[in-house]
């Protein structure tokens, strides 16, 4: 089928590229020119486990580019909405990019003759496909959806780092429609997937997601609460959860206490349902405290190391690990930044090392912070070294070269302990 991604973000470049790798024939749209460069060198601009390969295979052939939407979105038969939904400061939901998309396609499909489908798959909160998406696409277009076009509401669970994987063999697919027509269009685009696929409403769709990611923040923060209580009394959270998870009830997922969770989904989204429940005059209180747990842990490491070196002014401190977790480069409410914000007010010399995400890094903090190119320079002469990422590479390291070989380890990683003061977060 012809298919057109609106964003090529770690979304829509991984949905592109993964349904031109089924068959299909792709044209991701972007403004952004660099990234556009970047995927028709068969680069990939995000770094992501495995995309630069499907899209090297591609590009040219099943996977094109564009910057021109008009005659992408007149080419294809199904436009893919994948563009970001941020947070507003208050935590709710910032719909300015899907406004826009859905006003430019509403008024490409003006023109265009024959039924179109639109899929949104970016996040948004349950009643906006339908009061926001379907709303300005009829204004701009003119036509009626469900009769000359379609709505399908199909959401995302792409684990940043696996999310090739995730998105080629997915546990399962969700199709939020309100008519057949929309329902047999977008499965027979999926007819290649082996996973169960699930038919709603728009709105339960929308919801699935939310109540998903929220479930998982809640699951993190409950382990690092545990883990919290854990280290008060002198028993490794870990071994708790190993023995938690031979009950297939609960897992071993999600249970790994630290830092928390960060990236551009659970934060973001948990937020916007507390957000949204709020205006809906109901207090989600778990989903209030997931939140404030999940911030309080950077603190808490802070607070590890102040005990153990008295002040931080002046002290050379080396950050490992700058990404919210091992196997991606984004650092989006990654535990680093209220780290950095924190040794920066005390006056502390910062040098940070992450094997990915340095320059993402760089542009937010510029000539504040030191960049080194290993871990080994990292440490040398450092008096702390705080681990954020839980990168494979961080689990040997040469200790000696550091002035003091103080490091908290905010996951776990560390498996050299000899000849160093070494403090687990909540273990």
């Amino acid at each position: 089928m012809d298919v057109s991604v609106i964003g090529t973000g770690y979304v829509g470049l991984v949905t592109g590229a993964g349904l031109a790798e089924k068959g299909h024939s792709v044209i991701c749209y972007d403004i952004i020119k660099e990234k556009i460069k970047d995927i028709e060198r068969g680069v990939s601009p995000i770094y992501e486990r495995g995309l630069d390969t499907i899209i090297k295979r591609n590009i040219g052939g099943k996977l094109n580019t564009s910057m021109d939407l008009k005659s992408t979105i007149t080419d294809t038969e199904i436009t893919f909405i994948c563009v970001g939904t941020p947070s507003n400061q208050d935590g709710s939901i910032n719909l300015r990019y899907v406004k826009n998309a859905c006003k430019e396609i509403g008024s490409i499909l003006k023109e265009k003759e024959g039924y179109h489908l639109i899929v949104v798959k970016s996040t948004v909160v349950p009643g906006t496909t339908e009061d926001v998406v379907i709303k300005l696409i009829e204004e701009s277009s003119g036509k009626k959806a469900y009769r000359d076009f379609g709505v399908v509401m199909s959401p995302e669970f792409l684990r940043e780092g696996v999310a090739v994987q995730d998105f080629l063999k997915p546990d399962r697919i969700i199709i939020g429609v309100n008519d057949k027509r929309s329902s047999n269009k977008l499965k027979k685009l999926y007819d290649g997937f082996n996973c169960p696929i699930q038919g709603v409403d728009i709105k339960t769709a929308e919801m699935i997601k939310y109540a998903s990611n929220a479930f998982l923040a809640t699951k993190i923060s409950y382990i690092n609460e545990i883990g919290n209580i854990c280290k008060k009394l002198g028993i490794d959270v870990y071994d708790v959860a190993k023995g938690m998870a031979f009950d297939h009830r609960i897992s071993r997922y999600f249970l790994n206490a630290g830092l928390g969770f960060g990236g551009s989904c659970l934060p973001k989204d948990v937020k916007a349902l507390i957000h949204r429940a709020r205006e809906l005059d109901y207090n989600p209180i778990l989903l209030d405290s997931a939140i404030k747990v999940n911030e309080k842990q950077a603190a808490r490491m802070l607070d590890i190391a102040r005990k153990k070196l008295k002040s931080l002014e002046m002290k050379k401190v080396a950050i490992l690990g700058a990404a919210f977790k091992a196997g991606t480069d984004d650092i989006r409410e990654s535990p680093i930044h209220p780290l950095i914000n924190a040794l920066l007010k005390e006056k502390a010399e910062i040098i940070v090392y992450d094997p990915q995400a340095n320059n993402n890094l760089k542009e937010v903090y510029k000539k504040k912070i030191v960049y080194a190119k290993s871990a080994d320079d990292a440490l040398r002469n450092a008096e702390l070294a705080f681990i954020v990422t839980a990168w494979a590479e961080f689990e040997l390291l040469d200790y000696s070269l550091m002035k003091k070989a103080v490091v908290v380890d905010g996951r776990k990683v560390v498996r050299k302990k000899k000849n160093i003061d070494y403090e687990g977060l909540c273990w």
